[in-house]
């Protein structure tokens, strides 16, 4: 079962951790810092969501960032 759900949403399953172990830092930061381990956790899903639509990682971090990252 666990396999499955690996083949289906890899992006997200990725993304999400990737998310919790950069947010999992912060928190051991400090408590007040919970709400940015929230934010990271929920970045990671939306870039891990889109990865598994086949969208362009470049295409999804336009939207993202402002313009002046990409000049």
């Amino acid at each position: 079962m666990l396999f499955k759900i690996w083949e289906e949403h890899p992006g997200k399953i990725l993304g999400l951790f990737i998310g919790f172990v950069v947010g999992f830092i912060y928190l051991f930061v400090g408590f007040i810092k919970t709400l940015i381990f929230i934010g990271f956790v929920l970045a990671g899903l939306y870039i891990g969501h889109k990865l598994d639509r086949k969208e362009d990682l470049h295409d999804v971090l336009e939207e993202i960032l402002p313009d002046k990252f990409f000049k």
